[in-house]
C-alpha cells in the first residue's frame, strides 16, 4: 500500500510512540508484506527467524522488535510489537470504510458494464467495459475489474485476508489494506471467493476462468489463461504462472510457486513447488505417470501378501 505522500522516518516515529535509527529524513513511501515489498516500503518483523531476510529485502524501513546496525541506505523503528504497530500504520493510512448502502461513492464503472441491482460495490472500485456482474456479488473495496470479464452469482471479491498473530489471549487479525486486481476476460464462477492481498494485491491474470465455489487466498499472483475447476483451494502469497489448470479440489497450501503450463489432477494435494509443462497427480502432487505407477503397485500388495503366507 502507497501512503498518499512520501512521509520521514521521524513523522512515523512520533505517530507511533517509538525510537528510530537512521536519518530523521529517511522517506517511507509506503507499506508491505515481505513477499512484496519494493524500495520505498516499510516492512515489519517480530521473530529472530526472520530477522536477516527483513533487513536484506528490498524494504528501505524495518519495524523490528531488537536494536540492530542499520543496514545502509535503511531507517529502522524500534517496536515492542511490531505486528501492533505495523497494523496502527495500516489503519492509520486505509482505515475500514464499511457502508450500508449497495455502492460505494468513490467508483470508475464503465458505462457499459452491466451490473446487477442487488450486487455490492465497495470503494475506490474500478470496473471495466462490458464486464458484467452477477446478483449478489459482493465487490469490496480497492478492486479493479478489468474489460470483458464475468463475475456470477454471489461470489466475493475482496474480502480480508486470512491472516493472524496468536496471542495468549486469542488471535489478533492483521488489518487488510491491499485490493484485488482482475485482468480482461477473466471469468469467476458462482460462489466464488477473493481475498484482499495484505497490503499489496490479490492479482487473476488475463484470460484466466475459474469455476464455482473456487478460493484464493491473499497475495496470491495467479498468471494469464488460467483453467481452474470447482473446489479449487488455494492459500495465500501463491505464484501461479501463466497457463496453469487445476482440476477440481486441488489444494494448494502458501508460499509456493506453480510454474507455467502445469496441469494439477483432480484432489491432488500440493505439497512444495512444481515445475511447468508437467502434469501432476496425488497427495503429495507428484509426476502424474509415476504416481499412476505407484498406485498400480499398491493395488497388487493384497496378492503379494497372499502369496507369503
Amino acid at each position: 500500500m502507497q501512503f498518499p505522500e512520501a512521509t520521514r522516518l521521524e513523522e512515523l516515529a512520533q505517530l507511533l510512540g517509538l525510537s528510530f535509527l537512521g536519518d530523521p529524513d529517511h522517506q517511507v513511501t509506503g507499506l508491505n508484506e515481505i513477499h512484496r515489498v519494493e524500495k520505498g516500503d516499510l516492512v515489519f518483523v517480530d521473530h529472530p527467524k526472520y530477522y536477516d531476510k527483513a533487513l536484506e529485502c528490498a524494504a528501505t524501513t524495518v519495524l523490528i522488535n531488537k536494536e540492530v546496525e542499520v543496514p545502509e541506505g535503511k531507517g529502522l523503528l524500534i517496536s515492542d510489537d511490531p505486528f501492533r504497530d505495523y497494523n496502527k500504520l495500516a489503519r492509520h493510512y486505509r482505515p475500514n470504510n464499511f457502508s450500508t448502502d449497495l455502492r460505494g461513492k468513490q467508483q470508475a464503472i464503465a458505462a457499459s458494464a452491466q451490473i446487477h441491482s442487488t450486487a455490492v460495490i465497495g470503494e475506490r472500485v474500478v470496473i471495466g467495459e462490458r464486464t458484467v456482474i452477477g446478483a449478489g456479488v459482493v465487490i469490496s473495496n480497492d478492486v479493479v475489474v478489468g474489460d470483458d470479464c464475468i463475475i456470477h452469482a454471489n461470489t466475493v471479491i475482496g474480502g480480508d485476508a486470512f491472516y493472524y498473530k496468536r496471542r495468549p489471549e486469542g488471535y489478533d487479525k492483521m488489518h487488510t489494506c491491499g485490493g484485488v486486481e482482475l485482468g480482461d476476460k477473466v471469468e469467476i464462477g458462482a460462489l466464488c471467493t477473493i481475498d484482499r492481498g495484505v497490503s499489496a494485491v490479490t492479482r487473476v491474470g488475463s484470460g484466466s476462468k475459474l469455476d464455482n465455489q473456487v478460493h484464493i487466498g491473499h497475495d496470491t499472483l495467479v498468471g494469464q489463461h488460467c483453467l481452474f475447476a470447482a473446489q479449487v483451494g488455494i492459500a495465500g502469497c501463491v505464484q501461479i504462472e501463466d497457463e496453469v489448470t487445476l482440476w477440481g479440489q486441488v489444494g494448494v497450501p502458501s508460499d509456493l510457486t506453480i510454474g507455467k503450463g502445469a496441469v494439477v489432477l483432480g484432489q491432488s494435494g500440493v505439497t512444495k513447488d512444481l515445475e511447468g509443462g508437467v502434469t501432476y497427480f496425488g497427495s503429495p502432487a507428484e509426476e502424474a505417470r509415476h504416481k499412476f505407477r505407484e498406485l498400480a503397485m499398491i493395488r497388487k500388495i493384497p496378492e503379494l501378501v497372499k502369496k507369503l503366507r
